[in-house]
């Protein structure tokens, strides 16, 4: 039973490897080796390949030394079905047909020990045989070992797609005719929206400084740019085929990082440190953009389901996240496509209406979302004039490790980042048609979707644009430019959406969130009058909370807290909200008479005019009157007078706070201590009954004396 669960445990599961780089995989709970592959060559079998190369490291992650560890490459038969390409992108076993024998990594593996494994295959006789057609065959890295207190088990591997163009040393092969188009999509946009406040005329401060690492000469933005730059130089079939998915918000914070910025700390606002790293990954994407195709996402990358909920019935929201023409235009260098969206998820029908009134024409999205998803043509959109033209679902869920059709497989899906390259050519090559059978329907174009925030290792990235342009070069594919692929009429009419898309399901609780910041600053906004001599609308006040909404929304913050997504959006508000304040007292403020008015200093230091409403808290011993409303000028302070009455002589603790007329708080409240030796008019009324009372009972007490001494005399005489 020992032997038997620890193959179970062994098979279900993988770790999963890294093919270029000291990339290192999560090893899943109950695995017991980890393999990170540094080389796999080639990427492609072709007539001239003479061996196939594997090398990387296997390391012991579990907590039992394993003896006599070993590895050997099998491969499985060729993929003829978009189902048994899920298989493999889902780590499902392969077929044992070994490519080489097992061969020794080390005697023995400690907890946390690495050995270095190396396999090179001469594809030459019989091994070549086991490549014997065009197509797309599963390749897997098996390692066994002998886990302490176990048997012998598969305790680690690695699965994933080879293409083979033709047979190893054989001049036949793939034939192009009938091959499809194909258009490959880069998106250039960040992690997740790095902004934590960049109120109106103040500076930009960042949640923190990892998009300084991400543009650096190491980071994944850098790579995205220098690879793209690399491999479209000379290629002009790939430069033809590529389009470049921008992100406006990203291209805004860099913009605005190269000028100098702050960074979020516990301790406070700090200097950021990547303003000229800012300057030069811009100068590079402006150098790569040049005279290229450019589509936009939407700002931020935001979820346009989510956007629509914000304020149910108004689409000036998801318009706004859709205006990103000329945001791109200024700081790219470059006009993006007219019209053309990408946005991430299944679009309701709110959505679709609102991008039609904004001008937006065509949507990218995942061919799996449209019914029916045709063969690689638009689609117009049921009820709308929104054409739908579909990305490639299969291809997509290679580069991005999840499958296509959720419920075929039950194993976790691979999700290492440095794999997604590789499996993403094998699903490319099987899409064009390489090793289908005769008959079997493939599409006519692919457009090629990797992964929004792909971060696949720079050495990956390049390996995977130079082999699309092989692909290309060899017949395998044919370019085809996205506007060339949109000049062409729809082919079909259908809807958007399966059902299946849990993703662009919003979150309650965030929608609900940015909802009511949405409101309060509706109602600064509603509370805010110009001023002639700054010249300032309320709507550029609080458009940076608009903005903060949309990041909210972004797609980069699904599966992550809520708290995450809104703090961008809730520091904006308090930013304006602390720009209106009441200045606390110095010192105790002694009041005159019983009904002397409080003084209280107020500063706007807002480039506008805003209405507000004093409320006063913790008044026991005072009367107060009812808030009035009072209009506060822009920039600057002045003191205004409150009415209020003692009720009493002595100490007094007043909290004194701001609010818009529809209830938005204001800066911070201050505490007045107060003091009063006067008394008001209902304790001068009781100390007057209560020296009438007084008196009339001392009156009272003297007349029964008299009355009662008189009585007494009489008696006597």
């Amino acid at each position: 039973m020992k032997r038997f669960a620890a193959a179970f445990l062994s098979v279900l599961f993988l770790a999963v490897p890294a093919l270029t780089g000291a990339t290192v995989a999560q090893a899943e709970e109950g695995a017991r080796l980890r393999v990170d592959l540094t080389q796999l060559n080639p990427r492609v079998i072709t007539t001239s390949s003479t061996t196939l190369t594997v090398a990387g490291t296997v390391t012991n992650t579990g907590d039992r030394k394993v003896t006599r560890p070993q590895v050997r490459l099998q491969v499985g038969d060729r993929a003829t079905t978009s189902r048994g390409i899920n298989d493999v992108l889902s780590g499902a076993v392969i077929k044992d047909s070994p490519l080489t024998e097992f061969t020794s990594v080390a005697d023995v593996l400690e907890p946390g020990q690495s050995a270095p494994l190396n396999i090179t295959v001469n594809l030459t006789g019989t091994k070549a045989a086991q490549f014997g057609s065009p197509g797309v065959y599963p390749l897997l890295v098996n390692v066994n070992g002998t886990p302490e207190f176990g048997g012998p088990a598969r305790l680690g591997a690695v699965s994933m797609l080879m293409p083979v163009l033709s047979r190893p040393g054989k001049a036949t092969g793939h034939s192009s005719a009938g091959a499809p188009s194909m258009t490959l999509l880069w998106p250039v946009t960040s992690s997740v929206p790095d902004v934590y406040a960049a109120p109106y005329g103040q500076p930009l401060v960042l949640r923190d400084d990892r998009l300084a690492d991400e543009i650096g000469p190491d980071g994944r933005l850098n790579a995205l740019v220098t690879s793209a730059s690399t491999a479209v130089h000379g290629d002009t079939n790939l430069a033809k085929s590529m389009c470049f998915a921008l992100d406006p918000d990203l291209l805004t914070t860099v913009d605005v990082m190269s000028r100098g910025y702050q960074v979020h700390t516990d301790a406070g606002n700090v200097p950021g440190k990547g303003a000229q790293t800012a300057k030069t990954w811009l100068t590079s994407l402006r150098t790569l953009l040049t005279g290229r195709c450019v589509v936009a996402l939407p700002y931020a990358d935001a979820d346009l389901n989510t956007v629509s909920r914000i304020r149910p019935g108004d689409p000036i929201l998801v318009a706004q996240a859709a205006a990103s023409a000329a945001t791109i235009q200024q700081l790219a260098g470059v006009t993006p496509q007219t019209g053309v969206l990408w946005p991430d998820g299944t679009l309701n029908e709110a959505v679709l209406t609102a991008l039609t009134q904004a001008g937006v024409k065509t949507v990218l999205t995942d061919a799996a979302k449209l019914a029916p998803a045709g063969s690689g043509g638009g689609v117009t959109v049921q009820g709308g004039a929104v054409r739908a033209q579909p990305t490639d679902s299969l291809i997509s869920a290679a580069m991005s490790g999840v499958p296509s059709v959720p419920d075929s497989v039950t194993v976790p899906a691979n999700t290492e980042r440095a794999i997604s390259s590789q499996n993403g050519l094998g699903a490319l090559a099987f899409r064009a048609g390489l090793g289908v059978p005769a008959g079997q329907e493939h599409p006519d174009h692919l457009l090629v979707a990797p992964p929004r925030r792909w971060d696949a290792p720079a050495a990956e990235l390049t390996a995977y644009l130079q082999q699309v342009g092989d692909f290309l070069n060899a017949g395998v594919v044919t370019a085809a430019s996205l506007p060339s692929l949109l000049d062409a009429d729809p082919q079909t009419t259908g809807a958007v959406g399966d059902g299946r898309d849990s993703g662009s399901n919003p979150d309650p609780a965030l929608v609900s969130t940015l909802a009511k910041l949405d409101g309060q600053a509706t109602g600064m906004a509603s509370a805010m009058q110009p001023d002639p001599t700054k010249r300032v609308k309320p709507e550029d006040v609080v458009a940076p909370v608009r903005l903060a909404e949309l990041r909210g929304a972004s797609t980069g913050w699904r599966g992550l807290p809520a708290d995450a997504a809104t703090a961008n959006a809730q520091a904006e508000i308090a930013a304006i909200s602390d720009r209106v304040s009441v200045q606390q007292p110095r010192q105790t403020i002694a009041l005159a008479s019983g009904n002397s008015p409080l003084p209280v200093y107020v500063v706007n230091d807002l480039p506008v005019g805003i209405n507000a409403r004093f409320t006063l808290d913790n008044t026991i011993g005072l009367r107060t009157d009812d808030a009035q409303e009072v209009s506060f000028p822009a920039g600057g302070g002045r003191q205004y007078f409150l009415p209020v009455e003692a009720l009493r002589a002595g100490r007094f603790s007043v909290d004194v706070s701001l609010s818009t007329p529809t209830g938005t708080p204001l800066g911070s409240s201050a505490r007045f201590e107060l003091t009063s030796t006067e008394y008001g008019a209902i304790t001068i009324i009781a100390t007057v009954a209560a020296g009438v009372a007084l008196l009339l009972l001392a009156s009272r007490r003297i007349y029964r004396r008299v009355k009662d001494a008189r009585s007494g005399r009489g008696v006597v005489d």
